[in-house]
């Protein structure tokens, strides 16, 4: 694979902003999945981002990933290291317990991404310096936590 191709992690906020009513928001999550569709970005999802959609939105949700090229998104699932490094960000008040999946979304893209895309700003965006407190003192490295409009700001981290 390219080096110059960034594997990013996109948590289900991101997926949902195609069908946001704010039309900044969902131009600006466009731009983010015309770079996927342009092949700059590799985005992988997660069955956590399965288990957040409701009902009525995974058929939309199963057609917008259809509309994918194949090669630009890789599909995973939550790892136990993913799990205890999401438990260490709740036992390290980074955010409370009600906000479980975000840390499993976080460590997954810790451990298996170069960085990760949100529209959660209180629980994500706005948390990053405390998970990368985290993350250093587990032994792991810093992961950048943006959103989709300034997802390049991840080609200057890694």
């Amino acid at each position: 694979m390219d080096k110059n191709i960034k594997r990013i992690y996109v948590d289900t906020s991101v997926v949902l902003g195609n069908f946001d009513i704010d039309e900044i928001r969902r131009t600006d999550t466009e731009l983010f999945w015309n770079a996927v569709r342009n092949g700059e970005i590799v985005a992988i999802v997660s069955d956590v981002l399965d288990g957040e959609l409701k009902k009525e939105m995974i058929e939309r949700v199963q057609r917008f990933f259809a509309s994918l090229p194949e090669s630009q998104v890789e599909q995973i699932i939550i790892t136990d290291e993913a799990k205890e490094l999401s438990e260490r960000y709740i036992a390290e008040n980074v955010v409370g317990s009600g906000s479980r999946n975000d840390c499993r979304h976080v460590a997954l893209a810790t451990i298996l991404a170069d960085g990760v895309v949100s529209w959660n700003l209180g629980d994500m965006v706005k948390r990053e310096d405390k998970y990368n407190n985290v993350n250093m003192a587990q032994g792991y490295r810093k992961i950048k936590i943006v959103t989709p409009n300034k997802y390049k700001e991840i080609y200057n981290e890694t």
